[in-house]
């Protein structure tokens, strides 16, 4: 059962909260309507329960708070808008990345697009998809970590009818297999012949907590829904007879007080033409509550019991970070352009290397095509793009749900970030190094090509460069929260953080500082100076832009650290303020 205790909104100028001191309970086996108009506070106090909006009050999951929950998506599935996951990813690829967010095995996916009526359509492009697949797409996150409540913010708003009546039939089913089901909408017709229990909203104020059918029978007036092209014309000679009406649209009309054989007598002596006549009563209801299955009622709690016991010991899977990250950076088409021309630019830049002459170019320029119009080798700019590019779209396309699993910028989520960036930037290097060492075989003559294995410190060089920049742009992406911050970070380091570096060292510094890192290495591994790859690799470490890219990547570290423990001392002053609302807990005296 979840319990909602004093939600209050923050308010903002002086202006009156969009919802003050709400607080109501969803049942097990059962679906509360949560009814309101458009600005009544319906989505706000949802958010509100959820715990992504900042405000006052608490939330209780079987008597426990719900930020004390341990994995609050296998307790409670969201659906509060449209799906927010990348346009090109298909559906059962944005599907088996949540699996690996949540622990779950990757054929949870293909069951919930088969329960949902999707698996037809799932490799299809998320930007393909009509309003009804969205929304099927959306049940179906909720649904998979067959979570036992379901949070719905008005899923059949804008949907044909049966689309609108194939959400009402799962709704049901959620509540019948004894799951809690929390619906809001604004038809109170439809809410009222779904819903158990049926709560209205009026300026974020609770004005109704009753029983579906006794709101059906004392708020829902019986009417007359009529529709024609001539619907203004009748709407003024029914108000003439004394009738109330009221316009629903163009060409429809809700008429109170009447019955639809006097509606239709008036239209036929004035030659109006009907398209719809149907009279709407709130005893539809009761008959079709009553036409249920009689044992339905025991149903529920038989199904509860047996949830219960089978959720019992059982302890769900880890969360695999990396498995998500793999599948989110490589489940579309976005990173390989920038592979491909990370490694034409490449070729190119051994080709310009080739014709100023080979002679004058060191061994790191020319292993990984670092051309002198290039600030940094194009291998380790197409690198800090990919690196980038797994945060910003991290949040342009926030695919983990809101306040249930991974936060974007928790530890493990970075950590496989940086693992799986890492590993993409060798990769890069050591095929762009390929490529450089091919092309400039070709153009230069034999032997004037440089051996890889002969300059490790090169390569280790070039390897440097690639996951560095990858490092940078993963982190100045996760402070900035955009690519194209985190590109400029990247770009930053040969433009400012070097120059900088140059201007506090200068060159007798920088090798003395290399000479230092010899002479340490020596003491450490007994080693004696000037022996190969590792005195080359140091003399590396000791130049500007080294020292510049360790630099950058120091103040983003301690930037996202920052940021990191912002955001939760923020988290820590809201959950305060929420436990500490005035409303009273259940079963103390108020």
């Amino acid at each position: 059962m979840i319990q909602a205790i004093g939600l209050t909104s923050l308010s903002r100028r002086n202006t009156p909260p969009a919802v003050a001191d709400l607080t109501f309970e969803v049942r097990e086996g059962e679906v509360t309507g949560l009814l309101g108009p458009a600005g009544s506070g319906k989505s706000t106090a949802l958010r509100l329960l959820l715990g992504v909006q900042p405000g006052r009050g608490a939330t209780l999951v079987d008597g426990r708070p719900l930020h004390e929950l341990a994995r609050p998506a296998h307790e409670i599935g969201a659906v509060l808008g449209d799906v927010p996951g990348h346009p090109r990813r298909s559906a059962r690829g944005h599907l088996r990345m949540l699996c690996s967010a949540y622990g779950l095995p990757l054929a949870r996916a293909d069951e919930v697009l088969e329960a949902v009526g999707l698996d037809a359509v799932a490799r299809e492009r998320l930007d393909t998809h009509s309003l009804g697949m969205d929304r099927r797409l959306g049940f179906a996150v909720a649904l998979l970590t067959r979570p036992r409540a379901l949070i719905l913010d008005d899923p059949a708003h804008g949907l044909l009818p049966r689309e609108a009546a194939w959400v009402h039939e799962l709704v049901r089913r959620h509540a019948a297999e004894g799951g809690a089901v929390l619906l809001a909408g604004r038809d109170a017709g439809a809410l009222a012949r779904t819903s158990d229990r049926v709560l209205a909203l009026d300026g974020g104020r609770l004005v109704a907590d009753e029983a579906a059918a006794q709101f059906a029978r004392s708020r829902l007036r019986p009417y007359v829904a009529v529709r024609s092209p001539y619907a203004q014309r009748l709407a003024e000679l029914l108000s003439d007879d004394g009738a109330e009406v009221v316009a629903a649209s163009g060409s429809r009309i809700a008429v109170y007080g009447t019955t639809s054989a006097v509606v239709g007598e008036t239209a036929y002596r004035h030659g109006i033409l009907l398209h719809e006549l149907a009279d709407t009563s709130a005893d539809r209801l009761d008959r079709d509550r009553a036409e249920a299955d009689p044992e339905e009622a025991a149903v529920p709690r038989q199904r509860t019991e047996a949830r219960r016991s089978r959720r019992i010991g059982r302890r769900p899977g880890p969360v695999r970070p990396i498995g998500y990250e793999a599948r989110r950076a490589f489940g579309v088409r976005t990173p390989w352009p920038a592979v491909f021309g990370a490694l034409l630019c490449s070729a190119l830049g051994a080709v310009l290397i080739a014709r100023t002459g080979v002679a004058h170019s060191s061994a790191l320029h020319m292993l990984s095509g670092w051309a002198p119009e290039l600030p940094l080798p194009a291998a380790a700019i197409g690198a800090g793009l990919l690196g980038a590019l797994s945060y910003g779209q991290e949040f342009r396309y926030p695919a983990l749900g809101p306040g249930h699993g991974p936060e974007p910028r928790s530890p493990r989520l970075l950590g496989a970030k940086l693992v799986v960036g890492a590993v993409t930037a060798l990769l890069l290097a050591a095929a762009a190094t390929a490529v450089d060492v091919a092309t400039l075989r070709l153009l230069v003559p034999r032997g004037h090509a440089p051996d890889p294995l002969a300059h490790p410190a090169a390569l280790a060089g070039c390897a440097a460069l690639a996951v560095g920049c990858c490092w940078a742009g993963v982190l100045a992406a996760a402070v900035f929260r955009t690519t194209a911050l985190g590109v400029s970070a990247v770009l930053a380091v040969p433009l400012l953080a070097v120059p900088a570096v140059r201007a506090l060292l200068g060159g007798p510094q920088a090798r003395e500082l290399g000479d230092a890192g010899e002479a340490l290495w020596s003491v450490v591994s007994g080693v004696s100076q000037g022996g190969g790859g590792v005195s080359g690799a140091l003399r590396f470490v000791g130049q500007p832009l080294f020292l510049g890219l360790a630099l950058s990547l120091t103040v983003l570290v301690g930037a996202f650290t920052a940021s990191a423990l912002r955001g939760r001392r923020q988290e820590r002053r809201s959950t305060a303020v929420s436990t500490g609302a005035s409303a009273p807990l259940p079963g103390e005296d108020g």
